[in-house]
């Protein structure tokens, strides 16, 4: 089930990055040590997924269990790191897997 979540998620992404002005503004984007830095000591969330998007950017997905704040970043292959989505209220989902489905 997270697995399927997951990919949804990533499916989701690549929708916002295909239509969202904020992938191409650099307002959004700068070097990937100011952004994790500024996402731990502003609003305390640490890495809790990571995978690699179609255009060899890897997505993360930062969330603090204190705030409920979450933020998804894709540092893209020039070495950039540019905010995505971010939101509150982030829970962990730990649902048992279902028939067929790996754990």
């Amino acid at each position: 089930m997270q697995k399927l979540l997951f990919a949804l998620s990533l499916g989701f992404l690549g929708v916002i990055l295909a239509h969202s002005p904020a992938y191409s503004q650099p307002a959004s984007c700068a070097e990937r040590t100011r952004v994790l830095e500024r996402l731990q000591s502003k609003y305390g969330e640490t890495r809790r997924s990571v995978g690699l998007a179609a255009n060899n950017g890897v997505v993360e997905v930062f969330a603090s269990d204190q705030s409920g704040s979450w933020t998804i970043v894709i540092t893209l292959p020039n070495g950039m790191t540019c905010l995505v989505a971010a939101g509150e209220s982030y829970e962990t989902v730990n649902a048992p897997a279902r028939d067929g489905e790996k754990a």
